[in-house]
């Protein structure tokens, strides 16, 4: 059975790939100022008028780039968790990490006089930050001594965290500066707001150095996901690849969401719906994650932005539509 699933892995990359061309020449094309499909090609060949060239290269192509790429990442981090802690509803967004790495942004930006893009390479590290210390607190409020992690209160920790730090960021706001306090709110809705090329650039280096480190990992994830005990059996140093891939995985949703504001389910949805279609083993359904990931905040960002003009709805309220039943299956499954 396992086998067949894995089988399946190079047809559905490919009709991945192909949905996630689609839905990018629609996010390209639509919008405010619509730009024919026939004319995208060649505005991005070089051959665009000035107008064209402006709207996709400079605005549309950064966009849709940073939401693909957030979207990775996200899965990724989703996926990673699921597998150390053994939860199927382990999520960067429901657990509280994303929180953590918002309430670093939050403070970051309020109380030191930088404009947003002048500090856009630091803020994935402070997202980063904030994410680690409140995984950390997370993780140890669901330890107990002799059994190790629970899944479950790893859930409901998460829970209390995010709301806790929700809280904060509401009293951190009340005595701002109301520009200030409009880039946050839009922040926490999930609006894609670092939607120029140096943010780009703030983001790739994360993926491209722990997307490696993870896959390299795969086997460990495999291991871990069958249990301590059977992963000590078989020799792993649990809290050594636990932490590392921890790391990994706090890194990578912080980063992301420093770019794109609080966005959930995504890394929520995509490991499941991957696990199903190739199988549990993680060289298999890793690749399947993070491009489905990465299609489903394109989606998302594509109907938000083209449903309500000119503001939109934030890609992560609907995300939230999208994976918020998903997520009250799982609940009522598990």
């Amino acid at each position: 059975m396992i086998k067949q699933k894995v089988r399946k892995l190079p047809f559905t990359i490919i009709i991945l790939l192909i949905m996630i061309a689609l839905t990018a020449g629609i996010a390209l094309s639509t919008g405010a100022a619509a730009i024919p499909l026939d004319r995208i090609l060649p505005t991005l060949s070089g051959y665009g008028t000035f107008k064209e060239q402006f709207i996709l290269i400079d605005l549309r192509m950064p966009r849709l780039i940073i939401t693909f790429l957030a979207g990775m990442a996200l899965a990724m981090s989703g996926a990673v968790l699921q597998g150390i802690t053994r939860n199927d509803l382990a999520d960067p967004g429901i657990i509280g990490i994303n929180a953590g790495a918002g309430a670093a942004v939050a403070v970051f930006f309020l109380f030191f006089p930088l404009e947003a893009g002048s500090f856009v390479y630091t803020l994935p590290v402070v997202a980063c930050l904030g994410g680690l210390l409140t995984a950390g607190l997370i993780f140890l409020f669901a330890y107990q001594r002799g059994q190790g992690f629970q899944p479950v209160k790893i859930v409901l920790s998460g829970v209390g965290f995010a709301a806790a730090l929700s809280g904060l960021m509401v009293i951190l706001l009340s005595g701002s500066d109301s520009r200030k306090v409009d880039f946050i709110s839009k922040w926490i809705a999930g609006s894609i707001w670092g939607t120029d090329w140096p943010f780009i650039w703030a983001l790739l280096p994360w993926i491209l150095i722990l997307f490696p480190f993870i896959w390299l990992k795969a086997h460990r994830l495999d291991l871990l996901a069958l249990g301590e005990p059977t992963a000590i059996g078989i020799g792993v140093s649990v809290n050594r690849e636990r932490a590392g891939l921890l790391i990994a995985a706090v890194a990578l949703a912080s980063a992301a969401v420093s770019v794109t504001g609080g966005i959930a389910f995504v890394g929520l949805i995509a490991p499941h719906i991957a696990k199903s279609i190739v199988g549990p083993r993680a060289h298999a359904y890793l690749p399947v994650t993070i491009l489905f990931g990465g299609w489903m905040l394109l989606v998302a960002d594509t109907i938000g932005r083209v449903v309500l003009e000119p503001d939109g709805i934030p890609a992560g309220t609907v995300a939230a539509l999208i994976g918020a039943p998903y997520f009250v299956y799982l609940l009522m499954r598990k």
